[in-house]
């Protein structure tokens, strides 16, 4: 009887919003029917909405017009002088996740090349944004604001999250402040889209949006699960959305608050998944894990005993299903950390304990130590460079075409000796000759048998 009473308050609830939507002049929306109150999610949203902010950028981009750059084609023509840059605009979203400090966590992709940052309150107040530090492999940034009186979002343990549980995601798409839609997790751990570096995606069917990207996905309780990143579709949402899991975003902040920047250590190996012909081949009864192809001479790896064949299953006692959860798993993991790894090895399971080491640093974009440089690739000069051993430097590697660093005078095959006569011999002495803030770089240049200065500025 009481299963009857129930259905029959439903059928009436639901009778009650069919006639207030054919029919709104009748009335508003009853608060209750038959003494139950109406399901809402409002007081959530009006608690947590304060937390979410509305960002824009303002910044320069190059004109990529190659025929442009050439003087003859201009010349012959007509062609007036082009500006070689333009004025950017961007919008997005982010989360404050600290109201004290006034921290922001946001997507890179939102504040990317950005030289002015704003940020808008729920409640109309402007501030200016200090840029803390931003991991483009991740695609998370975060930012600081000074103001008063600001409210900040929990966060959640998003590795609680399952699939069917239902989430909201605040954001400001097309510049629509404070927009809320609503679906569930539709699925775990998605990686392989080639969007990020480092992907362990929650998808959704939470409409997504241009203008989303850094805001809030939180479950129903308000606590914050994930940072809207993606979409799949060509123009807007199609059902299929993504967010960063919060755990990751969080570990990541920590670092940047601490130190500016990611500095994802090295276990040196490589790694695929376990396939099911795979686990038949190691005659495994198990189908998930990641399995060790190649061990790095002189690795932590190497010092730990691991070995190429064998199947990690778990990484700090987190369970491994795949190699990109295990890629992920170290990509956190700070330098000097200890890791543990339970692994089979002809059937028998070990575990063994490794400390990630200092990354090889070989190659690196430039305009990661200033925008000055942006466009050019650096490398180390590698054993079997016809530089190896003849000169100490940073090599140029490529310069994009039309890019600043081209019309700063840098070219592919320069070796950068010194930055504002400081020596450098190394990728890893750029971060540290490189001051934030450097409103010019005096480079000392080697360019084949001769030698010059560059200001870039």
């Amino acid at each position: 009887m009481q299963s009857i009473a129930r259905l029959r308050t439903v059928w009436s609830a639901l009778m009650v919003i069919c006639l207030v939507a054919v029919a709104p002049a009748w009335g508003a929306l009853p608060q209750a029917v038959d003494g139950e109150e109406l399901p809402t999610l409002a007081p959530m949203i009006e608690r947590v909405t304060p937390a979410v902010v509305k960002i824009a950028t303002r910044g320069r981009a190059a004109v990529e017009n190659p025929l442009f750059n050439d003087p003859f084609f201009r010349r012959f023509f007509g062609v007036p002088e082009q500006p070689r840059e333009r004025q950017t605009q961007g919008l997005g979203s982010g989360v404050i996740v600290d109201a004290k400090h006034g921290y922001i966590i946001t997507n890179q992709h939102v504040i990317e090349r950005a030289e002015e940052i704003n940020v808008t309150l729920r409640d109309g107040r402007q501030y200016p944004a200090t840029l803390i530090g931003a991991d483009p492999e991740a695609d998370v940034a975060v930012l600081q604001i000074e103001a008063e009186g600001l409210t900040q979002v929990v966060m959640a343990d998003s590795d609680a999250l399952q699939v069917g549980d239902f989430v909201v995601a605040i954001g400001n798409p097309f510049g629509l402040s404070q927009t809320v839609t609503s679906g569930i997790v539709s699925a775990l751990g998605r990686s392989g889209l080639g969007i990020e570096s480092y992907e362990d995606f929650i998808q959704t069917d939470a409409s997504i949006n241009p203008g989303n990207s850094g805001g809030a996905l939180v479950n129903l309780r308000g606590e914050l699960v994930g940072i809207n990143t993606a979409i799949i579709g060509p123009s807007g949402n199609i059902g299929i959305s993504f967010a960063i899991p919060v755990n990751m975003a969080r570990g990541i902040m920590e670092q940047l608050i601490e130190t500016g920047e990611v500095r994802r250590g090295r276990l040196g190996v490589m790694v695929q998944d376990l396939t099911p012909d795979l686990a038949q081949a190691f005659d495994l009864k198990q189908t998930r894990g990641a399995v060790i192809a190649q061990v790095e001479p002189g690795s932590p790896a190497e010092k730990a005993g691991l070995e190429a064949g064998d199947v990690v299953v778990s990484v700090n006692d987190r369970p491994i299903h795949r190699a990109s959860e295990m890629r992920n798993a170290v990509g956190l993991l700070r330098i000097g950390s200890e890791v543990k790894m339970r692994v089979i090895r002809d059937g028998r399971e070990r575990t063994l304990v490794a400390r990630v080491a200092e990354p090889e640093v070989t190659q690196a974009e430039a305009q990661r130590f200033s925008r000055h440089l942006e466009g050019a690739t650096l490398s180390e000069i590698k054993e079997g460079s016809p530089l190896f051993g003849k000169i100490e430097g940073v090599l140029v590697a490529a310069v994009e075409q039309g890019s600043r660093a081209q019309r700063n005078g840098l070219r592919p095959g320069d070796v950068i000796r010194s930055v504002n006569r400081q020596p450098v011999k190394s990728i890893g002495d750029m971060g540290k000759v490189i001051k934030e803030g450097d409103k010019a770089l005096l480079l000392n240049i080697q360019r084949g048998n001769s030698a010059l200065f560059l200001l870039l500025q």
